[in-house]
């Protein structure tokens, strides 16, 4: 059927026609059966629809509650994992580095210490007394196991593993070269005392120069340690002042708009950010402390005591191989006078540094003031009976007084004693300050685990506070 205009024109069709397909605005859109178009929003149209919505009041709540929860967010997350990483550092100082570094001054002693043990036994002879030989096995031992054990715990360093693998091979070469001069020295033949010399070179000029890297290495692994752990979390720190800056700004604008004084979900947030924020603060700090009195009153102390320790060994040695060399080298005197000047060198004019036994006493704690002290006087009468013995031995040219001056099979009245006597009492400090860093060092590790749960956990009310208040704000609206 078609219709006629008043022109005469023909609009309409006949029925069973095909409608006219240039006529779009005559045929109606097809709708689903809930009344909607089948296409999507384009994603003008869907950014022009947000940018409306964040222009009404209500858009800009539900704006300032998105940006208000990421900043709690933000700041649970990385406060969180901020001081995991300090605990996981204070828990390797603990664990892994803090041994290791002592298992590293142990591996020098005990070399340094067989090296002297074996040229006492050398000069006593026939004479050398059963547990001075003991204690020179017992030194080798301890070197080997210590240094299977740090090769176990050391995972990261290539050097490191090489250093151990040198120790251990010149290490079984050394106690070969002191078995042949032994054997010689019981034949009375004087070629061994050329073997001991030749070994005592070897153990002062390759290994204990590796076993003093790895000392080095070791330390180097525990400050590094020590800086993580005690450093302060300043970016979880930043965000929380931003978080609860964003708060605070934010009722004030609600303030301005509404003249409630109060909105109990934000007010709420703010109080669970700022309990937060004050816990981070005060148990990052008490962690730090805890650390720092560690390592004044443990780590510290007694890597200088340690040093102390090994230039009285170096000294030791030196005393000892002068008498194996029976005049026919000054080096050992020589070394002699730089080791004790090591040991004793007063304060500098400058940056000379000052004897190790002095920055020893000045670092030890009040704890093991007293057993220095008496270590003191231990190495003064060291000093004076190796006097004596040189001066028998120089001037008298009496090899035997100079033998029996410094070193006897008994253990009384010479050099040998006075310096036994003296690092034993080196090595009494050296195990209190020992316990004074695990005293102080020891559950810090968990403190700031528990410390990253609970400011994590304070978050979640922080959150839960920002998503009231500002629905509390949207009600108003519906």
């Amino acid at each position: 059927m078609a219709t006629t205009t008043s022109a005469g024109t023909q609009v309409g069709t006949s029925p069973g026609a095909s409608p006219d397909p240039g006529n779009r605005a005559s045929t109606p859109p097809v709708r689903t059966a809930g009344g909607s178009t089948p296409q999507a929003d384009s994603p003008r149209t869907r950014l022009q629809r947000l940018r409306h919505g964040g222009s009404t009041p209500p858009g800009r709540l539900r704006v300032a509650g998105v940006v208000l929860c990421a900043l709690v967010v933000v700041f649970g997350a990385l406060a969180a994992w901020q001081v995991n990483e300090r605990a996981q550092a204070a828990d390797r100082l603990v664990s892994h580095s803090g041994p290791l570094s002592h298992d590293a001054a142990e591996i020098y002693r005990s070399l340094a210490d067989a090296d002297t043990t074996a040229a006492a036994g050398f000069l006593l002879g026939a004479e050398e007394p059963r547990a001075l030989r003991e204690r020179y096995e017992g030194d080798l031992a301890k070197a080997s196991e210590l240094l299977v054990q740090s090769a176990a715990r050391t995972s990261g360093s290539s050097e490191t593993q090489r250093t151990i693998a040198d120790l251990t091979r010149e290490l079984a070469r050394y106690s070969g070269l002191v078995e042949v001069a032994r054997t010689n020295n019981r034949q009375g033949l004087p070629l061994g005392g050329a073997y001991l010399r030749y070994a005592s070179t070897l153990m002062q000029d390759t290994v204990l120069r590796n076993a003093q890297s790895l000392v080095d290495s070791e330390e180097r692994r525990l400050d590094a340690d020590y800086d993580a752990a005690e450093s302060f979390p300043w970016a979880a720190a930043g965000a929380a002042v931003a978080g609860l800056g964003a708060l605070g700004w934010y009722q004030v604008v609600l303030f301005r708009r509404t003249n409630r004084v109060f909105n109990l979900g934000l007010a709420g947030a703010t109080a669970a950010l700022f309990a937060s924020s004050l816990w981070l603060v005060v148990g990052a700090t008490g962690a730090a402390s805890s650390l720092a009195d560690s390592r004044t009153r443990g780590a510290e102390p007694l890597s200088a005591l340690n040093a102390a320790r090994f230039d009285a060994l170096q000294a030791h040695a030196a005393e000892n191989l002068n008498l194996v060399a029976r005049g026919s080298s000054d080096t050992y005197n020589v070394r002699w006078d730089a080791e004790v000047d090591s040991l004793t060198r007063p304060k500098p004019e400058g940056d000379t540094p000052r004897g190790s036994l002095i920055v020893a006493v000045e670092r030890a704690p009040d704890s093991v003031s007293g057993q220095l002290a008496a270590a003191q006087e231990k190495f003064a009468a060291w000093q004076d009976r190796h006097n004596v013995a040189a001066e028998k031995e120089r001037k008298e040219r009496d090899y035997d007084a100079a033998l029996k001056a410094t070193v006897t099979a008994d253990g009384t009245g010479s050099a040998d004693s006075a310096f036994n006597e003296m690092d034993d009492l080196l090595a009494a400090a050296a195990a209190a300050e020992r316990r004074e860093f695990d005293n102080a060092a020891r559950d810090v590790d968990g403190e700031l685990r528990l410390l990253a749960l609970g400011v994590l956990l304070l978050t979640v009310p922080a959150a839960i506070g920002v998503v009231r208040g500002i629905n509390r704000r949207l009600a108003e609206y519906r």
